[in-house]
């Protein structure tokens, strides 16, 4: 016998949380008005809507007029909305990035005053392992069978090269050679 599985959701979007942080000020709505459909951001559309019920206005016509500018309020409204909710989650991120930066300057103050105080012990630690002068001193003992390295010796001096004395001029040769 087989198990169902009617618990799964075959929808692929059905876990899903409805997504209510749609940037509305810059979507693009098809608005069906009381003439046809008006496309546009809800800014192009309330500019839209009152301009055509300036125009119904001005031929006389009080109904067409007041549907345009019951349409105008409607996205006017919707705007405002969306810019309140806008300006509120910057609010929001704003004091969150002030309260992160609070955190990370109070972190960096507890840093500073560890290494801070770590100093100040190494400085007290070496202090108590030097040998105070009141003390007698240890005397200080040649090394016996020690390696030598490189750096206890000194540097060698380089050479420099050998200059040649200059030949003897022809004229100087010796007399002994005469036939």
């Amino acid at each position: 016998m087989r198990t169902s599985n009617k618990s799964r959701s075959r929808n692929k979007g059905g876990n899903r949380r409805p997504n209510n942080n749609t940037n509305i000020v810059n979507r693009v709505f098809d608005s069906a008005g009381p003439e046809g459909k008006v496309r546009g951001t809800p800014q192009q559309i309330v500019e839209k809507y009152s301009q055509l019920a300036r125009d119904a206005q001005l031929s006389g016509d009080r109904v067409a007029a007041e549907s345009f500018m019951q349409h105008s309020e409607h996205y006017s409204r919707m705007l405002a909305v969306a810019q309140r909710e806008q300006a509120e989650k910057q609010a929001e991120q704003a004091a969150r990035q002030a309260e992160q930066a609070e955190r990370n300057a109070e972190q960096q103050r507890q840093r500073n005053e560890q290494r801070a105080a770590q100093q100040q012990q190494e400085q007290e630690s070496a202090q108590q392992r030097e040998p105070d002068s009141t003390e007698g001193q240890q005397p200080e003992i040649a090394p016996a069978n020690l390696v030598e390295t490189p750096e206890n010796n000194p540097p060698k001096r380089k050479s420099r090269p050998r200059t040649r004395k200059p030949a003897a001029p022809v004229d100087e040769a010796p007399a002994e050679i005469v036939e």
